[in-house]
């Protein structure tokens, strides 16, 4: 089965490594309908009716080169790609439709995004996205494209000309942080050639921070990365 998808917000992310990717997260968390959704925001705490934050004042949340420390540089922003995208031998994606099968349904209104390259991996990358809406919208919106991308353990992406052969699989998610957390591992293949890109997902509140990448990265950076996402002020 086929479903014809555009690449944007985190679905290509780690296709875009294969070069150097949101097809998008996968997740260690049971895949949330609209009524388990609302029930877990509601005993979450108060914190859960917080006012969205600004695509501006999440920019100011992001990591920088400061907070990595030596050896990132940090990638300048690229207009979104509308490539054409293929996805074949996936039925949970295909059910989900048109951009959310790559993970473009992320479309929250307020976000923000830093990638960066690591000088001293033989240039890993360390990409950090974040995403601010009620959390009744965050929680459904991110669980239902996690567990349907962890459904297909196997499919391909063909995206401009180039055929992907995808791989994914659940990972423990670092339950001890924020409200609800995600996380998988990514394998991507093509030309002879292998990625592997870890992504984890964690909402705290009003809050949606997903960092992947490099495995070793993404450990590294996450919890710096969610400590300055909460911060105050």
């Amino acid at each position: 089965m086929r479903v014809r998808v555009a690449t944007t917000a985190v679905g290509l992310t780690a296709v875009t490594l294969l070069a150097l990717p949101a097809c998008s997260t996968g997740t260690a968390g049971a895949k949330p309908d609209a009524a388990s959704s609302a029930q877990v925001v509601k005993s979450a705490g108060a914190d859960q009716d917080a006012a969205p934050l600004s695509s501006a004042a999440l920019k100011t949340r992001l990591l920088d080169e400061s907070d990595l420390g030596s050896g990132y540089l940090r990638q300048p922003e690229r207009p979104s790609r509308r490539d054409d995208v293929t996805v074949v031998g996936c039925t949970a994606l295909s059910e989900l439709g048109g951009d959310a099968a790559t993970g473009g349904s992320l479309t929250f209104p307020h976000k923000a995004k830093a990638t960066f390259t690591y000088t001293g991996g033989s240039n890993s990358q360390v990409t950090e996205e974040l995403y601010s809406d009620s959390a009744n919208k965050l929680s459904y919106g991110i669980g239902r494209i996690f567990d349907a991308m962890t459904g297909c353990p196997t499919y391909q992406v063909v995206a401009g000309g180039t055929a992907i052969d995808m791989a994914s699989q659940k990972l423990p998610a670092p339950h001890q942080l924020g409200d609800e957390q995600w996380s998988q591992l990514l394998t991507f293949s093509a030309g002879g050639q292998s990625t592997v890109v870890k992504q984890t997902a964690i909402r705290d509140g009003s809050l949606l921070l997903i960092v992947s990448g490099s495995p070793a990265l993404v450990d590294r950076h996450l919890e710096k990365a969610l400590a300055k996402a909460e911060r105050v002020g």
